[in-house]
């Protein structure tokens, strides 16, 4: 049996139960992860300038 990732096995639970109203709250939750992870690096002070 094949090891499945943390998103396979979140996609797959989502299709399984067809809870598809997750979808955005895992968007944005990513989305403010990869902020948080940008806002640590070079890249902040061009992230700064969108807000």
């Amino acid at each position: 049996m094949a090891r499945r990732g943390f998103i396979s096995e979140l996609f797959g639970f989502v299709r399984a139960h067809k809870a598809w109203m997750l979808l955005p709250i895992i968007v944005v939750l990513l989305l403010v992860g990869a902020l948080i992870v940008l806002g640590g690096t070079q890249a902040a002070p061009f992230i700064y300038t969108l807000f």
